[in-house]
């Protein structure tokens, strides 16, 4: 398989581009494309071939679950999540952002869920008409990709299409945390320090308190 390379204005993206991107991820197909942190890949996430296809690209452990990402609010009420009046707040403040969220569901199951600050990545999330899943562009292991270039030197003939829209503006990974129950746990740091998340919780805390 050869991969099909588009370039694309990341302020104006061409938006015939990104609904044949679209197509692909919804037939189950894997497209690269840039946030603004690292590049991922998307796939559908209720595709279960296009999953075990991204586990297998990437050589990830299958005990490793993938991130959902998504363009609007609405979606976390699609998956029942819990959200809290801390993660309200955590939401408020880094979505759209380097951000990544695990929630717990109505069904007790634990879901990552993040919001890209980028035209591109919100763009073609949108385009999807469903639920994604994208990981980094990248080998398990190997450094995450920061341009087009270094996404083909992993997944070149890998991947079906790569929307190349130039370097990344951070070049580091959101980070993670895990808000499926208190306290909650760091599980990455990113581009967001652990500080900013803790200043989230003392805000409320004395907010609450001020209320008293």
């Amino acid at each position: 398989m050869k991969t099909e390379v588009i370039k694309l204005d990341s302020r104006r993206p061409d938006k015939k581009v990104l609904k044949q991107a679209a197509k692909i991820i919804k037939k189950g197909g894997l497209v690269a494309f840039p946030t603004e942190t690292v590049y991922g890949i998307a796939a559908d996430y209720m595709n279960r071939g296009a999953i075990r296809n991204l586990y297998k690209i990437k050589n990830r452990p299958k005990n490793k679950p993938f991130t959902v990402h998504i363009s609007d609010y609405d979606a976390l009420g699609e998956f029942s999540c819990e959200v809290s009046v801390f993660e309200e707040h955590l939401i408020e403040k880094f979505w759209p952002g380097p951000l990544t969220l695990i929630f717990r569901t109505d069904m007790g199951d634990k879901i990552g869920f993040r919001m890209p600050d980028y035209k591109i990545a919100l763009d073609l999330i949108s385009e999807c008409e469903r639920s994604i899943v994208a990981p980094s562009a990248n080998i398990s292991g190997n450094k995450p990709p920061r341009s087009a270039e270094e996404v083909l030197k992993d997944l070149d003939g890998a991947i079906d299409m790569l929307l190349d829209g130039g370097p990344t503006t951070m070049g580091i990974e959101s980070t993670v945390v895990d808000v499926s129950a208190m306290p909650y746990k760091i599980l990455r740091e990113g581009a967001i320090h652990k500080v900013q998340i803790a200043d989230v919780g003392r805000k409320l805390q004395h907010a609450h308190l001020y209320r008293k």
